[in-house]
């Protein structure tokens, strides 16, 4: 099995959710392609840091400026383990681009590992994956889940829900649950 995971996220996706999945599983010795439609391995994409301060949803804030490692015209889901979908804005219009969903498509079909957190839902939704499945998402994308045809399961912001390679949690509070779950999909051991 290759240790090659493909990372799909564009402009404002959420700052945590982009670059914590990037950095941990580059640390425990995955390659991890971050692509984004449009552009090629060193274009940047500008990430935003969105925060739970009592309103009534998250605020947002200018995040960093993330460093692609990968062209996204050359993605071939074959070459890949697993796939992680960061949440943020970046969802709403990547899911426009057919070949994101084409990708979505293959690593759900070949039953691959498939971590996808808050506004990721809406990439999943898009490219027709949840029907008959059950997951989490940002409360706001529940609807977008239900009108896919899945099953949206309420769940606390730092909590993971597990259906099968499906890992999906609401919010970044949920990283370690959902890497562990992730590692644990992919077959990894971590051992410190």
């Amino acid at each position: 099995m290759t240790k090659r995971l493909l990372l799909v996220t564009g402009d404002f996706g959420e700052d945590y959710e982009v670059m914590v999945p990037f950095q941990a599983l580059t640390m425990l010795g995955y390659t991890v392609d971050a692509v984004c439609p449009g552009k090629r391995a060193g274009e940047t994409v500008k990430t935003a840091v969105h925060d739970f301060e009592g309103d009534q949803t998250y605020t947002e804030k200018p995040g960093h400026n993330f460093k692609l490692s990968a062209d996204f015209a050359e993605v071939r889901s074959d070459d890949y383990a697993g796939l992680v979908v960061p949440g943020g804005r970046a969802p709403e219009y990547i899911r426009l681009n057919e070949r994101v969903c084409e990708i979505v498509r293959e690593f759900m079909q070949a039953k691959k590992p498939v971590a996808a957190i808050c506004h990721g839902l809406q990439v999943l939704a898009a490219a027709g994956v949840l029907k008959g499945r059950s997951c989490t998402a940002y409360p706001a994308c529940g609807p977008d889940v239900s009108a896919a045809g899945g099953k949206y399961v309420e769940t606390p912001v730092d909590e993971v829900h597990v259906d099968g390679n499906l890992i999906t949690a609401p919010a970044w509070p949920a990283h370690p649950k959902w890497l562990a779950a992730f590692l644990k999909a992919l077959g990894a051991k971590v051992e410190i």
